[in-house]
């Protein structure tokens, strides 16, 4: 199986026959596969960049609208849900607030009922930015997966689940990030 490698980036196959040489324990079959996931994961959050790009926001910005969105209504949540939920610190999670509450995104208030406690809420107007940005990525995962019949994409999604919830139970706490981006 080739692939279209990045400037400096050898081919799936050049990757592996180099791995090969250098450890022969090495299975291809499965690196391979995680080698392919890894390129796929790269190359689908710079397409992603991209988009979010050409509405005004940046990925760390479409993660804390989603956050909140998938909080539902009436998409609130404390900085330090939101922290802990993007795997940041409460600093960084402190500087992309205040970025978005610049950018009209989400609002920042103390709690009414308990003023020690802040809230940060989603805007109508960022609620129009993660809309915007789920318009733009449904086409771009319609386009990605269309040479997959309906019964592969499902195949394909109980795969990927099944890999997904082994990697969860065996590193629970690998849902954030281990060094902060912004």
């Amino acid at each position: 199986m080739g692939d279209t490698p990045g400037p400096s980036e050898p081919t799936l196959e050049q990757q592996i026959a180099a791995y090969q040489r250098e450890f022969q324990d090495l299975d291809p079959q499965v690196e391979e596969i995680v080698s392919a996931l890894g390129r796929l994961n790269r190359r689908m959050n710079v397409a992603y960049g991209r988009q979010t790009a050409t509405l005004g926001i940046s990925n760390a910005e479409w993660e804390v609208l989603k956050a909140l969105v998938l909080s539902g209504a009436p998409y609130q949540m404390g900085p330090g849900e939101l922290a802990k939920g993007l795997g940041l610190t409460p600093a960084a999670m402190t500087h992309r607030i205040d970025r978005m509450v610049a950018e009209g995104l989400v609002t920042r208030d103390r709690d009414e009922s308990n003023r020690v406690r802040v809230i940060v809420e989603l805007t109508a107007e960022g609620r129009e930015k993660w809309l915007e940005a789920m318009r733009l990525a449904t086409v771009f995962e319609e386009d990605l997966l269309q040479d997959l019949s309906q019964d592969e994409r499902g195949v394909l999604g109980e795969v990927l689940t099944r890999l997904l919830r082994r990697v969860e139970h065996a590193q629970p706490d690998a849902g954030g990030r281990l060094t902060d981006l912004d």
